[in-house]
């Protein structure tokens, strides 16, 4: 079984036909999604698309580049909603300097919100890190030392370096299609050797469409084409890359299985 463990089913370029993206996704062998929320007023609807499908999940949470957009968003507020039982994450939150769509002091004040959501609701964190790995480890680190969580850094692109020091902290790493084109090679080469109990894998749909299916929107069913490539550039046979990224995913996303 494979796992997509993060995609916005509810975007534009899924929702308009969101049960044939599930079935294509069923076809393909994906057993379990987790539909990623990044702005309030799409909450409702990522729940929905989670309670209606037995074979998704939801999170909930506000995007960087939706930080200034959202002050009222609080740790209290976050954790009355994770109590839902299909939520199953809190996130994506995170710090995003490259477009900085969002004032960099309300982005990390907003990450620091959604950390204490994760620690006081014991569900994990989906952080989202663009050109700002120092601030995002810092902050990491510094919000570990008030009371242990844990999470992923979802479509990783950043160093090597980062990825061990996030590793160092309990996180998860998730490779998303960017590692199939070919000037993904510093990404490659991280993918390569991470510790098959901290990979997961993903496709950000309808973002980032793996090879073969560049120039589409992405779905989750594109998740096998992540996998027979990771696969091929671990040395690793695809089932066995799939059973243990989606062995890995249910222990970090527990509330899955509790909820069964």
């Amino acid at each position: 079984m494979l796992v997509d463990s993060h995609c916005h089913l509810n975007y534009k370029g899924l929702v308009e036909d969101q049960q044939a993206v599930l079935e294509r996704a069923r076809g393909a062998g994906v057993g379990v999604m987790l539909n990623i929320a990044t702005r309030e007023s799409e909450w409702d609807a990522v729940l929905a698309t989670a309670e209606r499908e037995a074979d998704v999940w939801a999170t909930v949470g506000i995007h960087p580049h939706e930080a200034d957009e959202h002050p009222h968003i609080d740790t209290a507020k976050l954790v009355e909603r994770a109590a839902h039982p299909r939520v199953v994450g809190i996130g994506e939150t995170g710090l995003d300097y490259y477009y900085d769509h969002s004032d960099r002091d309300r982005q990390r004040a907003s990450f620091r919100a959604h950390i204490a959501a994760s620690r006081e609701t014991g569900l994990p964190l989906v952080v989202h890190t663009r050109e700002a790995e120092e601030d995002t480890i810092a902050i990491l680190r510094e919000e570990m030392g008030k009371g242990a969580y844990t999470g992923v850094i979802h479509c990783f692109t950043a160093s090597g370096a980062f990825a061990d020091m996030a590793m160092e902290i309990g996180f998860y790493i998730s490779i998303s299609g960017i590692v199939t084109f070919r000037n993904a090679k510093d990404l490659q080469e991280t993918a390569a050797r991470l510790p098959q109990d901290r990979l997961l894998i993903e496709t950000d749909s309808p973002f980032l469409s793996p090879v073969p299916h560049r120039g589409r929107p992405c779905e989750p069913a594109f998740v096998a084409d992540t996998a027979r490539f990771l696969a091929g550039l671990r040395g690793e046979d695809v089932d066995d890359l799939a059973a243990y990224s989606a062995e890995n995913f249910r222990r970090l996303f527990a509330k899955t299985v509790q909820w069964v």
